[in-house]
């Protein structure tokens, strides 16, 4: 019979044309089945002593339960079932540890136990049942999730009474699930860097690899095999030793687990504090905290575990060591140095090696340092000069030194 089932209304159609004694044949045509399978449905509806008109009180679902009932094995037919739980954990904690290995283990143990192709497919039934993040596998300490939740939080200044709307990071680690979330002045790239700081102390280590949405603040273009990642952001990543690796553009399953843990922090970490009144970011973010501690400490629907719990398991021992010291935020540009051998930035001019004059260089700087790279080397780092006209500049520096490297 073939595995896709007519809807129980095509089937009760079977029975009533089949009362009005029309062949198998007809029946099939109209209902547009073919005749085996009519002559299956009616054999089955026979054995269930089922006709047309069905008794009162037999519906779609008891015509189903009847026609269709579920196996019943016998006793002595009963076969050992793995533990899921515990296979999941092995493949998702240890690297080189394999479905065929843990089958041919439990196969020692138990020789009257299913076959490879079976223990797999029960092992997917049960992954298919368990909560989105619980179906993830990826490696302890592999990967962290990291967007902008589409719901934004508030707080009032309590000195203009002015409202003031902030954005809502969320990072999601793929092999626990553990959630850390925080609200943001906005999506600029400061606030994009500063959310990723706060991720990786708050869970005390850093993910191999980072994998963000095609953020602008992130990756300043994004492209399907090649995105082009932002260079602070960059910078940052090398800082913290992770990878970034941007979700493909129309690939949902790349951000699946942040897309989940986006929903999450929305229904259970800012629904929750709808109605309270802040009177500051910090505030703010002091709820966040607390409802994200409930979240992680709660078990996962229908199961022992919580976020936590896999993630002391799991995840912690695996994740890389934060480095030495915090990012220091960076701003990158391009310029064309000027015939005078000077670059602007900020409306100041800073003067560099004369012979790249009119070459293209990379201008880093923080608040405390501006710095030019030609070609990945750094060449000068001058401190700034006030907005003014490059020859009023070179009088300027020609009193003053220039550190060239």
């Amino acid at each position: 019979m073939p595995g896709k089932r007519l809807p129980m209304r095509k089937i009760s159609e079977v029975l009533r044309l089949r009362a009005e004694g029309r062949s198998i044949r007809e029946i099939a045509a109209s209902v547009g089945a073919g005749s085996s399978t009519v002559g299956e449905y009616l054999r089955r509806a026979e054995a269930a002593g089922l006709g047309w008109p069905l008794p009162e009180g037999v519906g779609a679902e008891e015509l189903e339960a009847a026609l269709f009932p579920p196996p019943v094995a016998s006793p002595g037919a009963a076969r050992p079932v793995p533990d899921w739980r515990e296979v999941h954990r092995e493949l998702k904690s240890r690297k080189g540890v394999t479905r065929r290995l843990l089958w041919l283990e439990w196969r020692e143990a138990h020789p009257d136990g299913w076959g490879y192709s079976q223990f797999c497919w029960h092992y997917q039934q049960w992954l298919g049942a368990q909560d989105v993040v619980m179906r993830l596998s990826y490696a302890g300490g592999e990967r962290m999730f990291v967007d902008f939740s589409g719901d934004r939080a508030s707080w009032c200044d309590p000195d203009t009474g002015a409202e003031h709307t902030a954005e809502v990071f969320v990072a999601v680690l793929g092999c626990s699930g553990k959630l850390f979330v925080t609200a943001t002045p906005g999506q600029d790239l400061g606030s994009w860097v500063g959310a990723h700081m706060g991720a990786w102390e708050n869970f005390g280590g850093v993910a191999t690899v980072t994998v963000p949405d095609n953020l602008s603040a992130g990756v300043s273009k994004a492209c399907l095999y090649d995105p082009e990642i932002n260079p602070t952001y960059a910078e940052l990543a090398a800082h913290y030793d992770t990878v970034v690796l941007p979700a493909r553009v129309r690939r949902p399953r790349d951000k699946a687990a942040v897309e989940a843990g986006v929903q999450v922090a929305q229904r259970w970490v800012l629904a929750p504090i709808r109605h309270r009144r802040f009177f500051s970011l910090a505030e703010l973010n002091e709820a966040i905290a607390t409802e994200v501690v409930k979240v992680n400490a709660r078990p996962f629907r229908g199961q022992p575990t919580s976020r936590e719990e896999l993630f002391a398991e799991l995840e912690a021992p695996a994740l890389r060591p934060l480095p030495a010291g915090r990012y220091e935020l960076a701003s990158w540009k391009k310029a064309t140095v000027s015939i005078d051998y000077h670059v602007s930035f900020d409306h100041r001019f800073h003067s560099v090696p004369f012979r790249l004059v009119r070459h293209k260089v990379d201008i880093r700087a923080t608040a405390s340092t501006v710095e030019v790279y030609d070609a990945g080397r750094r060449v000068a780092a001058p401190s700034g000069l006030p907005n003014c006209h490059p020859a009023a500049a070179r009088a300027i520096w020609s009193r003053r030194a220039v550190v060239a490297v």
